[in-house]
């Protein structure tokens, strides 16, 4: 689980399309959404399909709780399947918002699972609307879809249909789609959100990170290209380029959003951030006694910038693996001690020691005042404070929910005063070239906005704009 502090994705896709696996798709998909439950963990949902009449399940809540054996036996056999975890950056988290999305008119119909954020929605959704679509969700999904049913219902082949709805999408969109008799994936030309493919028994997989192929057995095959169309259906898969790609993948699915064992361009995740790590102590050394990480996105970090710097790594902070999303109010006593719930300190490691703690990112800064209080609290003599990314300074309209600058410690506030507000001894970031220089992309490959300013798509995304139409 996330830190309260933290910033938080948007969505996992998953689906597979294979006849020798009809029967047992239900499972494998809950298996592959499992896998990128860090994704998203307020709603899941399960959609089965023969081809011709599609079955799902979603509700509110994480896989291991929308899902058992009996449910997942209930759902019908097919050859098709689609699967979503869900952390709403677009529309509020409701049931209705959960994924996968179903929209269609008269004999159209397609499934839909989404990551990612549309901009301009509100116009999109206006247009639509003066075209006969109705809309039952408040997710900006729900605009894709009928951007893909629009043509659709003209008679084009599904890739040119999905391709040409492309012309009229503006923003951040990998999605997983049910569509007649074929599993189909396409990403925005700029690719900010991850999503690759694999070959299983008797057909693909497709999923946002490659660990959620890996625990299905799925061979990796490559990733989707961004503004690349691919369709999956009896006759293997095909590709189709519907717009001209222009890459620039979000450079915080290396700082914190994507599993460590999750691979991109080749590269695991795990390597970069120990480079990071490892850059970071080149840039901003420290004079301490021992350099422990924030569990669990800082181990790596923390791990390079012990093995660059020389100072012994510990484990100094003790995540409970085992608190999940509760539903019990703490009162306003307990409410400060809301933190220990998830980590505590080991008194025997930090005691009277100089500490280094690695964090991959600050956000607010709530929760790193609370855990240097904390440190200090358990006998550190110094608690140094190193971030393996550059101070955010903007907002994310591509699937973070991070979209007012009021909520950004850096926008508002320089280092020195970061540094006073969360109490520590020091406190320094890395450089935006260490970061990129980390994942081994070129730098005009990633997308850097909340870090530099460098917006890749004009336009703006609100959460809320489409509740309020």
């Amino acid at each position: 689980m996330s830190l309260e502090d933290k910033p938080k994705e948007a969505c996992g896709v998953f689906g597979m399309y294979s006849r020798a696996l009809a029967g047992e798709l239900a499972q494998q998909t809950y298996f592959g959404l499992y896998a990128l439950q860090h994704r998203g963990q307020e709603s899941a949902g399960i959609a089965i399909s023969d081809g011709e009449r599609t079955t799902a399940m979603r509700e509110m809540g994480l896989v291991s709780q929308v899902f058992d054996e009996a449910k997942l036996a209930a759902l019908e056999d097919g050859h098709i399947s689609l699967g979503h975890v869900r952390y709403s950056t677009t529309g509020s988290a409701s049931w209705e918002n959960a994924q996968p999305e179903f929209h269609g008119r008269g004999e159209i119909n397609v499934a839909v699972a989404h990551n990612g954020n549309l901009v301009g929605s509100a116009a999109l959704r206006d247009e639509l609307a003066s075209e006969g679509f109705e809309f039952h969700s408040t997710s900006d999904t729900s605009l894709i879809a009928a951007c893909v049913v629009a043509f659709l219902e003209r008679g084009y082949p599904v890739e040119e249909s999905v391709g040409s709805a492309m012309g009229r999408l503006k923003g951040a969109y990998s999605v997983a789609m049910i569509c007649r008799d074929a599993l189909v994936a396409f990403r925005d030309p700029q690719g900010f959100r991850p999503l690759c493919i694999g070959e299983v028994e008797g057909g693909y997989a497709v999923s946002s990170e490659t660990c959620g192929l890996d625990i299905i057995g799925a061979r990796f095959l490559r990733e989707v290209e961004p503004g690349e169309v691919v369709v999956i259906d009896d006759g293997g898969l095909r590709s189709h380029r519907a717009q001209q790609p222009r890459p620039a993948l979000c450079v915080f699915e290396y700082v914190y959003f994507a599993r460590p064992d999750s691979r991109f361009g080749g590269q695991e995740v795990a390597d970069s951030r120990e480079k990071m790590g490892e850059r970071l102590a080149e840039e901003a050394p420290a004079d301490a006694d021992v350099v422990i990480p924030v569990p669990d996105s800082g181990i790596m970090a923390a791990i390079g910038y012990s093995r660059r710097s020389g100072i012994p790594y510990a484990e100094g902070l003790i995540k409970n693996r085992y608190v999940g999303r509760t539903f019990i109010q703490p009162t306003d006593g307990m409410r400060q001690l809301g933190l220990r719930l998830k980590l505590n300190p080991l008194p025997s490691v930090i005691d009277g020691k100089r500490v280094v703690v690695v964090d991959d990112s600050i956000v607010r800064g709530n929760t790193s005042r609370k855990l240097v209080r904390m440190l200090f609290e358990a006998g550190a003599k110094e608690v140094h404070f190193r971030v393996s990314s550059p101070p955010v300074i903007g907002p994310c309209y591509y699937g973070i929910d991070m979209d007012t600058e009021d909520q950004l410690a850096a926008a508002r506030y320089s280092v020195e005063e970061i540094r006073r507000m969360i109490g520590a001894t020091s406190l320094a970031y890395l450089s935006v070239d260490g970061m990129v220089a980390a994942t081994g992309r070129p730098k005009g490959r990633l997308c850097r906005a909340c870090f530099d300013g460098e917006y890749p798509v004009e336009g703006a995304a609100e959460k809320f704009a489409l509740e309020r139409r």
